[in-house]
């Protein structure tokens, strides 16, 4: 593992940089991650070298390789952003693995990690972007429970019916078992389908309250994702996946057209998390993903 202590470093530094440009300006410079992406393949190929290890540089490019084609699903999948999908490519050149075996478990250990940090940090998120936009997110979530509020209704009337049917004394001795499983089955269901309904309702309501701004030309940015398309002149600018060019942005601003813009939530703070952890398993606990699946499967 010592052969790795040089690129955790690397890494962890870029992260933390990464991070504070992500929460600052809500993206993350090329530089960054290319630079990142680069360094650790190229002291990979050296200390292959030095060790006359070949299998050291291959497993730091196949951690790349693999990265680089999930990163381009989900950017193109509107999953992450460009600098996040760059950055997840530069960790998979730091990724450890001494067999191919062992390099695919961590990478899907972190990537386990990275979502399932990423889901409650970006909930805990959305409480702040909902605390300074309220007021519209209000409007949102109003006008978006107003639609379901029937359906929620009948089944909270359906879920007090069976809160006293429940209560009856001897109810299940009267009724066979298999109808039995059924209303078991719906007593706890249900408290789960209303609070989905509501938590989709809270995402829309964010997006479409909070997430959706319209913006003025001068404070655009390359990469912004367009909600709607644009016409100026007989020319279209149409919203794309890789967001406005720097020509666009140009055309707007001379033409002094507002632009509606969909922002997201910073994501790079939940790399910085998955790697942290990642570590604290590797250092602090001497654990190996592999032993941290069997104990959650077992």
């Amino acid at each position: 593992m010592q052969e790795y202590y040089f690129l955790f470093v690397l890494a962890l530094i870029w992260v933390v940089f990464a991070t504070l440009q992500d929460l600052k300006k809500r993206e993350v410079a090329d530089w960054l991650t290319y630079s990142l992406i680069i360094f650790a393949l190229v002291y990979r190929a050296f200390y292959s070298i030095f060790l006359k290890d070949a299998m050291f540089f291959v497993y730091g490019l196949l951690g790349f390789v693999a990265f680089f084609f999930l990163a381009h699903a989900f950017y193109y999948g509107r999953v992450f952003a460009g600098g996040d999908a760059k950055l997840l490519m530069g960790l998979g050149a730091v990724i450890p693995g001494g067999s191919l075996n062992e390099l695919s478990i961590n990478l899907v250990f972190f990537l386990f990690l990275l979502f399932f940090l990423g889901a409650f940090y970006s909930l805990t998120f959305s409480f702040w972007v909902v605390y300074k936009r309220y007021d519209s997110f209000k409007k949102e979530f109003l006008k978006k429970i107003e639609k379901v509020k029937s359906s929620v209704l009948v089944l909270f009337i359906i879920y007090v019916g069976l809160l006293a049917t429940a209560a009856a004394d001897n109810f299940f001795k009267f009724f066979s078992y298999q109808f039995s499983l059924y209303f078991r089955l719906s007593f706890y269901l249900i408290p789960f389908i209303v609070f989905f309904i509501i938590l989709f309702i809270y995402f829309k309501a964010l997006e479409e309250g909070c997430l959706i701004r319209k913006m003025s030309p001068w404070n655009l940015s390359e990469g912004d994702w367009l909600e709607r398309d644009i016409k100026i002149g007989k020319r279209w600018i149409r919203k794309s996946v890789h967001g406005l060019s720097i020509e666009e942005i140009k055309l707007l601003r001379k033409a002094k057209k507002k632009a509606l813009i969909r922002e997201g939530i910073p994501f790079v703070p939940a790399f910085l998390l998955a790697f942290l952890v990642m570590l604290f398993v590797f250092f602090v606990l001497k654990s190996r993903p592999e032993e941290i699946f069997l104990f959650l499967s077992g």
